[in-house]
């Protein structure tokens, strides 16, 4: 790998490190059988992203300059899917209130017959509980935290290739 473009380089980080953490999601839940919560499915958009994006610098070897853009992208994607995890994971831990049809709450108002079409339509895994965690630490907050160092470390990269350009 240390004779490809810088860009491409990061690119593939990009795409690997998000590669890993989804590929972990997709674990727990077809392998262990934790169904994921709306919230969870959101974190998972970035990291799609980063792995299109990431993996898009490959074919633009020729364009070093492109191939940089779309690993920023990747890494503005890691960043993203991190700051998803920090709101899913204080949703988690009761901090602040997640979105209403992630966490339960049923609507004040409803007539009898709405609140019937609400319950029946209402989906059965909620974001406010944490179905598991390591270290006291639920997915989303693992998601939060690798997501976010690397993208941090990739940008230190980044601002280290800049400086040491000629």
């Amino acid at each position: 790998m240390p004779n490809l473009p810088y860009g491409t380089r990061l690119g593939l980080a990009a795409a690997l490190g998000s590669l890993f953490l989804l590929g972990g999601a997709y674990y727990f839940q077809y392998v262990v059988g934790l169904a994921p919560c709306d919230m969870c499915l959101w974190q998972r958009y970035p990291h799609m992203l980063a792995i299109l994006f990431g993996l898009l610098t490959l074919p633009l070897l020729v364009e070093p300059k492109v191939a940089l853009v779309f690993a920023l992208v990747a890494v503005m994607a890691l960043f993203t899917t991190s700051g998803i995890g920090v709101y899913h994971a204080g949703v988690e831990q009761h901090w602040w209130q997640g979105p209403q049809s992630c966490t339960g709450r049923v609507p004040a108002g409803l007539s009898a017959e709405e609140l019937k079409q609400y319950l029946m339509g209402a989906r059965m895994v909620r974001c406010d509980e944490i179905p598991w965690k390591m270290w006291k630490i639920s997915m989303a907050g693992w998601n939060a935290i690798l997501s976010g160092l690397l993208a941090i470390g990739l940008s230190l990269s980044v601002l280290n290739h800049i400086r040491d350009r000629p």
